[in-house]
């Protein structure tokens, strides 16, 4: 379609280029000639651009497809039938990455500071919250005409009252969103969702904010764990495009160390998790270390598709999906200095962050044995509910 396209306009170009000679007295074998180098001309445009057309008719048609297969599987599970992951192909997983979601993500998020006039802010956030839910009753500001942009809509504060913090349990959720999964980590290995997992040390990185201290311990896991008779442990959970977009300390922590891994931004809705093993390894990410009383703590911002910003209230420092970062670095920030060896200390339900639409936090901590998780699989949580305690 694309070809026939581009003839056609080809052809009227050159109809129109025709008559302009004759009218000037162009020789017919110059006429040929400059024809000749119209058609070359015409030939390596369409030669540059096809690759993006095929890139982007491959990538969307995919997509498509596994869409479909998700919402087959869903159908399946309402039903009550089990259904097992269907983990991708390596080739599968290098289609989607070749996909220029980080382009994307930044002409999204430049769309999203662009001023909306004011009678045209009413319909469109009216039709972002009839499509993903949002309760505006929750906002601080329910005036849609408050909004200048998405982005501000995107990142709105809620009512002092509407996520009171739960006083009782010593981890709380840090934001709104599902429970994707949790549980103890095995063998070095996290799980994103049911049957489909991760490296812990891929995740989080070569452990050298702590390369100061002797290293006594052969496993990865096993240098997290700081104190005898601890277990290591994981909660996983999915921000939707409608959920609050603000994320909180979901503890009393002291934070010492941050981490940032450019990568791709591939989607981390369940279906993609369960479709892609280690997708949280290959995504963007900013992973915040530190201690809490029961040892070791960490809390990780996943980015997404046109969720390439992730902020850290008090690092400025930070700029995700930027340029100048390649794909497979990271890059360390220390909190910790001489004149302050607590790092950043936070306070349970404190603000800490935000993205700028739905995405995925990660919490991995150590704790006693006797740790109990208040949580189901897939369920609805909000901040500030309980996660668990001893």
């Amino acid at each position: 379609m694309a070809s026939s396209i581009h003839c056609v306009s080809c052809s009227g170009f050159s109809f129109l280029m025709v008559g302009r000679f004759l009218q000037s007295g162009v020789t017919p074998r110059s006429l040929h000639s400059s024809g000749r180098r119209l058609h070359a001309a015409s030939a390596a445009v369409a030669i540059r651009f096809r690759p993006l057309y095929v890139l982007l008719g491959t990538g969307g048609g995919y997509a498509g497809y596994k869409q479909y297969e998700d919402y087959k599987d869903r159908q399946l599970q309402r039903r009550g039938i089990d259904v097992p992951p269907r983990v991708a192909n390596t080739w599968e997983v290098a289609i989607y990455k070749s996909v220029p979601t980080r382009l994307l993500s930044r002409a999204w998020g430049r769309l999203n500071q662009v001023e909306l006039p004011t009678w045209l802010r009413k319909p469109v956030y009216s039709l972002y919250i009839w499509t993903f839910g949002v309760n505006m009753k929750e906002a601080a500001v329910e005036d849609l005409h408050h909004y200048r942009n998405l982005s501000e809509f995107f990142r709105r504060k809620l009512k002092p009252q509407a996520r009171p913090v739960c006083d009782s349990h010593c981890v709380i959720s840090p934001s709104d969103g599902k429970i994707l999964h949790f549980g103890r980590v095995k063998n070095c290995e996290v799980e994103q969702v049911k049957g489909v997992t991760y490296s812990l040390e891929s995740f989080l990185g070569p452990q050298n904010w702590t390369e100061n201290l002797p290293i006594t311990k052969t496993s990865f896991q096993d240098q997290l764990v700081t104190k005898e008779g601890n277990e290591l442990y994981h909660c996983v959970i999915y921000l939707a495009p409608g959920d609050y977009h603000c994320f909180h300390s979901p503890t009393d922590w002291n934070v010492y160390h941050r981490r940032h891994f450019p990568g791709s931004l591939m989607s981390v809705n369940p279906g993609v998790a369960r479709w892609i093993k280690e997708l949280f390894c290959y995504n963007e990410r900013v992973v915040l270390t530190g201690g809490w009383k029961h040892g070791f703590f960490s809390l990780t911002a996943v980015g997404a598709t046109n969720v390439g910003s992730i902020r850290i209230y008090f690092d400025r420092d930070l700029q995700t999906n930027s340029p100048r970062y390649s794909k497979g670095s990271h890059n360390d920030m220390s909190y910790v200095t001489n004149n302050n060896q607590d790092g950043i200390v936070m306070r349970k339900g404190e603000q800490l962050g935000e993205f700028n639409l739905g995405s995925t936090i990660v919490l991995i901590f150590e704790a006693p044995k006797d740790f109990t998780f208040n949580l189901k699989a897939g369920q609805k949580i909000h901040f500030g509910e309980a996660v668990g305690s001893m």
